[in-house]
């Protein structure tokens, strides 16, 4: 019999070699992705669902539970909480409001007009299969919650794939490519109000702790703004001009604090990550580029894997029903037809013709690891059940995924001229690209 020490020994050991394996396999699906013109994140997230019991599990021996035992989960969901904190405090850095320079009211109107109409018929569909759902382990979870959880999640486009998928297409600089990502970001910080919203909702025991948490929230937002973010840019002065091998060590402690502030408001970690993010300097760049962007970006290159595996060990798909599969098929047609309707008819007001509103559409549908990280703060707020949280997954891959095929159908035919390119930027580049 083993000694607790080797038994402990072990069992790090097991989440070592399962860290291992995720990362192979993410990397070479996601090089696959590629090839199939496909963002990265495509090939990383099917990696997650075919290591999970989807796929793996499904063959004999039990092979998910030897490479991932229970004993092993809390560390993998441990590392991957830390992969999630650094993504997300690089979505609230890398925001460029810059993005907004010369198309703003545009931009504001597709962003408004796609979020409204795909969180309308989102909502409306989720209090529809509110009743099937309606109970998550054992526990009851409130009808306001879950439709507004459902309808915001349908709202969603994910920025940084979004501008992943611009810069291969060569679509970046185009009229409907900028437009596309300037409304991206104002959904996004719409959607990220919304949940929340959600999450003060869920978390609250009643109506008094609910106002009790929004409270705290605002003040918990008005140190950010006030007090933290002028503390930031004077110790970024200091650390840029002596230390700056320290920076990294400041914002990754900053990060992690906020996170635990934000969850002890309310609201979920994420949040607090994210208004980190938004709170620190964007100065001097060229020295955060060295010292900060590309050491965290190496992080989340190696930690976000693990994320993705987390994320497929809850995914069932061969735990779904034919009634789930009609469900998954209302899903997916509110989810792609709110995008749409929502993006078109503003896109046209706003100057473009048929092909590139229809083009701008389809971007303004791709999900991908954004949806992702909303779907598992979800799952750990408890307001989605198993059925619904794989049925929300499939959702995310598939709009992601159908970006790349259908792309060359509603791209411009000539290459873009004066007239389709986007209004010349000369603000400061943000910091890297998203990816």
């Amino acid at each position: 019999m083993q000694s607790p020490a080797t038994h402990a020994d072990l069992t790090i050991a097991t989440a070592v070699m399962g860290v291992a394996v995720i990362m192979i396999g993410g990397w070479l699906l996601g090089r696959l992705a590629t090839r199939l013109r496909q963002p990265v994140v495509v090939g990383e997230i099917v990696c997650g669902i075919v290591l999970g019991p989807s796929v793996l599990g499904l063959l004999p021996g039990d092979l998910t539970g030897r490479l991932f035992p229970a004993e092993v989960r809390p560390m993998l969901s441990a590392i991957a909480q830390i992969g999630l904190l650094l993504f997300m405090f690089m979505v609230g850095w890398e925001f460029d409001r810059g993005l907004l320079r010369g198309r703003g009211t545009a931009a504001v109107g597709v962003s408004f007009s796609s979020m409204a109409v795909a969180f309308a018929v989102g909502a409306g569909l989720a209090a529809l299969l509110y009743p099937r759902h309606s109970t998550t382990g054992g526990h009851h979870v409130p009808a306001a919650g879950f439709v507004l959880f459902l309808g915001a999640a349908m709202a969603i486009t994910a920025f940084p794939v979004l501008a992943r998928i611009l810069s291969d297409s060569g679509l970046m600089h185009t009229r409907v490519g900028a437009l596309a990502l300037a409304s991206a970001a104002i959904s996004d910080l719409l959607a990220w109000c919304v949940l929340a919203l959600v999450s003060a909702l869920v978390t609250a025991s009643g109506p008094a702790a609910f106002w009790q948490t929004m409270v705290l929230s605002l003040l918990y937002l008005l140190a950010m703004w006030y007090v933290v973010r002028p503390l930031l840019a004077r110790l970024f002065g200091r650390l840029a001009g002596g230390r700056p091998a320290n920076l990294m060590v400041l914002v990754a402690g900053g990060v992690f604090l906020s996170a635990y502030a934000s969850t002890w408001v309310g609201l979920h970690s994420i949040f607090g990550a994210f208004v980190f993010g938004l709170v620190t300097p964007r100065e001097p760049a060229d020295t955060l580029q060295v010292h900060l962007r590309r050491p965290l970006s190496t992080a989340g290159q190696l930690l976000m894997p693990v994320f993705f595996i987390v994320t497929g060990l809850s995914v069932q798909i061969g735990g779904l029903t034919w009634v789930n599969y009609v469900e998954l098929a209302a899903i997916l047609g509110v989810a792609c037809a709110g995008k749409l309707v929502g993006s078109v008819l503003p896109g046209r007001i706003s100057g473009l013709p048929w092909r590139e509103a229809g083009l701008l559409g389809l971007l303004m549908n791709a999900r991908g690891l954004t949806e992702l990280v909303i779907l598992n703060a979800g799952l750990s707020l408890g307001v989605l059940d198993t059925p619904m949280y794989t049925m929300m997954v499939i959702m995310a891959v598939v709009t992601t995924g159908l970006v790349g095929p259908l792309l060359s159908r509603f791209e411009p035919a000539s290459a873009p001229d004066a007239a389709t390119r986007a209004p010349a930027d000369t603000s400061p580049a943000p910091i890297g690209s998203p990816q």
